[in-house]
Formats: structure tokens, C-alpha cells, sequence
């Protein structure tokens, strides 16, 4: 039971300043300035009522569902290297498009993914550490999941010549 009650205090000495700053933000609530001009901003306190229960309360001006979204998105993008059968693949997440709406550009070592169907818009740059062949890279999509693949190409060997001093 000591252990309980001291957590208990360590607790609501950490969670004070939190609790100040709630309220001053309900004396703001009703204020248009932060309504209308930023910065706009999200945050929540928890605490554990006298119940033992958490308590949970928001401030901000506004609320998560109503932050600004991007357009476009940034898919998850993996880059899988199979050292045994020289390929290196790009596995990236882009459901809501179709075949046709995606883009695949690749300059030098950085391929640029694009996708846009109706409201889903994908972009992304994906640096590539390994040298490709260009002219090897495949492409399919099936169930919002696309891969690309490209043949490894292997080091240039220093071409020389042994010369023998007579």
C-alpha cells in the first residue's frame, strides 16, 4: 500500500504544471483570435482519478480529425537488396490506384515514385545506394502493392596490365 501512495504523489506532483496549463487554456476556449490565426496546436493530459481509473483531458484550439492534411502522401517504401541473385527491389504501400496512375522515373541512383487517383496522390524519392541498370527495371502492381526491380550491376574491375622489366 506504501507503494501505491507514493506513486500516487510522484504522480500528481509530475501532472500539476499539466493541469495549470488546462486551465488557462479554458479561458481561451471561446476566444475567435485562436480560432481563426495559429498557431494551431493539439494536447492532451492523463492522470488517474481517485478511482484509481485514468482521467483524460484535451486542449488546443483544435481538434486531431481537424488538423491540415497533406495532399499528397508518402508511401511506405522498402528497399530489399538479394545479394545471391544480384536484384534489388523497391516494395512500396499505394492502395486506392490503379496500373495506369503510377509513374516510375528513375535518374541515376534516385527513383521517384508517383501515383494519383481521384483523392489518393502518392509521391516519393528513394535514394538508391547500389548501382542498377536502368534498362533491367520491372515493374507490377497487384492489391496496392508495388515492385520494382532492378539488376544489380557489379563494380568495374581496374582494368590494367602487368609489365615485366627485363
Amino acid at each position: 500500500m506504501f507503494l501505491n501512495d507514493e506513486f500516487d504523489n510522484i504522480f500528481r506532483r509530475m501532472s500539476r504544471p499539466f493541469m495549470d496549463i488546462d486551465s488557462l487554456f479554458e479561458e481561451f476556449k471561446d476566444s475567435d483570435n485562436l480560432q481563426t490565426y495559429g498557431p494551431f496546436y493539439y494536447g492532451y493530459t492523463m492522470t488517474v482519478g481517485s478511482d484509481g481509473k485514468p482521467v483524460i483531458k484535451e486542449y488546443g484550439n483544435v481538434k486531431p480529425a481537424l488538423l491540415p492534411t497533406a495532399d499528397v502522401r508518402e508511401p511506405f517504401v522498402d528497399v530489399l537488396v538479394d545479394d545471391k541473385e544480384k536484384v534489388l527491389k523497391l516494395v512500396a504501400e499505394m492502395p486506392g490506384v490503379e496500373k495506369k496512375d503510377i509513374k516510375i522515373i528513375v535518374e541515376g541512383r534516385t527513383v521517384n515514385l508517383d501515383a494519383e487517383h481521384g483523392d489518393k496522390k502518392y509521391h516519393a524519392k528513394v535514394p538508391v545506394r547500389q548501382k542498377i541498370d536502368e534498362d533491367s527495371v520491372k515493374a507490377t502492381y497487384a492489391n496496392g502493392i508495388l515492385e520494382v526491380r532492378f539488376k544489380l550491376q557489379e563494380d568495374e574491375k581496374p582494368k590494367g596490365k602487368t609489365v615485366e622489366v627485363d
